[in-house]
């Protein structure tokens, strides 16, 4: 059966998962619910669609939503059940039960009764924080590696990671600290509730171990198998800093390493130079790493999104500037700027990665893809100038996560879900050229 697209506004990709009911939502949206399932079971998508605010409505031309919407009920049946989950201002979370299958329903609705916000996703029953474990990497580690797992105790809970070391060591070696970037991601460079499927961690983790390299790659606070009683809306971008300055710490009491490296990927290259500075660290590596501030950078991926959620990104902005986050905005921002989030970009914002990697006084490698649809050469030209005695090494079609691709947008995505795809070799010698030199 062919797989129903049904997405409507708003894209959500929450970090956490739902366990229960925080308040009651609204009586109109119990009111809304009902009429929708009442329109839908009686095939009535038009009568639906009239219940749109005017901001859905130009989003959503009405022949493109019946379509849509006559696919999906050919394809699930009736919907006969919508159990209410939980309520976060504005969206409220069902389980939606059609007669084949269930479905995950985010649903906003205004003053007026009308919807403002629409989503039907996959469902996944509620799991407890100990069971919040992503799914592990099945590429194999090469046979010259072996691999054995790390925990590192925390004020919050414990970071988990793994521990990749060449089997022929016979002395003291150096060990590089992999940092993984934004979002969910795991240990492998991972994240299911993003879309991202690259194992590109293990990847650096493998060819490290194979030219006589020592490393530790770790779940980010929160996913996978480490586990905080942090919640989202506590998240700061300093935690992650501490996160490594524990791991840091804790490598430099093993006396199996030599000297330590850091190896920042995309937003993991500003933790890692903060991480750095004024620890035991002998060397830093920049990944696909940002030249501006979040906030710019931010600023300006919102641009392709069309001007609803730009000048709505734009006004919450404004906001954080004076200190102050924003509890009402347009569902369409949830996926970039939610209220629980909004603290942790506030601490995010604040942070230059020109104003950091001055401060490092270490060697540094600034390693940048051509075809990267995130972070662009001409952001490592600018950490570039920043640190002027720094390597600079721009690698020719190579995209955000390391790998080779074309600068078409599609093509260049669909590599994010090619787990087996291998890196850049340009990136592999680049980065083992430059560790040789620390040896």
């Amino acid at each position: 059966m062919k797989k129903v697209s049904f997405f409507i506004l708003i894209i959500c990709c929450f970090t956490t998962s739902i366990i229960a009911a925080a308040q009651p939502a609204p009586a109109n949206y119990a009111v809304a619910l009902s009429k929708f399932k009442r329109l839908y079971n009686a095939g009535q998508p038009d009568s639906i669609f009239s219940m749109f605010s005017s901001e859905m409505k130009a989003a959503l031309p009405a022949d493109q939503f019946k379509g849509t919407t006559l696919q999906l009920k050919t394809q699930l049946g009736n919907l006969t059940d919508a159990d209410f989950i939980k309520y976060e201002a504005p969206l409220a979370y069902y389980k939606a039960t059609f007669q084949k299958g269930t479905f995950l329903l985010n649903l906003s609705v205004n003053s007026q009764t009308q919807f403002t916000g629409l989503l039907l996703k996959p469902y996944q029953a509620p799991v407890t924080e100990a069971a919040k474990v992503e799914p592990a990497s099945t590429l194999p580690i090469d046979p010259s590696v072996t691999e054995s797992p790390v925990t590192l105790k925390t004020f919050s809970g414990s970071i988990s990671g793994t521990l990749a070391m060449p089997k022929n060591a016979a002395d003291k070696i150096p060990v590089v600290l992999i940092i993984a970037g934004s979002g969910p991601t795991d240990r492998d460079g991972n994240s299911p509730k993003l879309g991202l499927i690259s194992n590109a961690y293990k990847m650096i983790a493998n060819e490290l171990g194979k030219n006589g390299f020592a490393s530790l790659r770790y779940d980010k606070r929160l996913v996978g198998q480490s586990v905080s009683s942090t919640k989202e809306n506590e998240l700061r971008f300093e935690d992650y800093v501490d996160d490594a300055v524990g791991l840091i710490n804790m490598l430099n009491d093993d006396q199996r390493f030599s000297k330590i490296i850091i190896l920042g990927h995309s937003e993991g290259s500003l933790v890692g130079m903060m991480a750095a500075n004024g620890q035991p660290v002998k060397a830093f590596i920049s990944a696909a790493g940002a030249g501006d501030s979040a906030d710019k950078i931010m600023t300006e991926q919102m641009k392709s999104k069309g001007a609803l959620i730009s000048d709505g990104f734009n006004r919450m902005l404004d906001s954080l500037k004076k200190g102050k986050t924003t509890d009402n905005i347009d569902p369409s921002l949830y996926p970039y700027a939610r209220p629980s989030i909004q603290k942790y970009l506030m601490s995010w914002f604040r942070y230059n990665p020109i104003r950091e990697i001055k401060k490092i006084k270490m060697p540094i490698l600034i390693v940048q893809g051509t075809t990267d649809l995130q972070v662009t050469v001409a952001d490592a030209e600018k950490l570039k100038k920043a640190k002027s005695d720094a390597i600079l090494d721009i690698i020719p079609d190579m995209n955000h996560i390391l790998k080779d691709a074309p600068a078409d947008k599609e093509k260049n995505i669909a590599t994010y879900n090619e787990p087996e795809l291998p890196l850049k070799p340009e990136f592999v010698k680049a980065l083992i050229s430059f560790l040789n030199k620390q040896k």
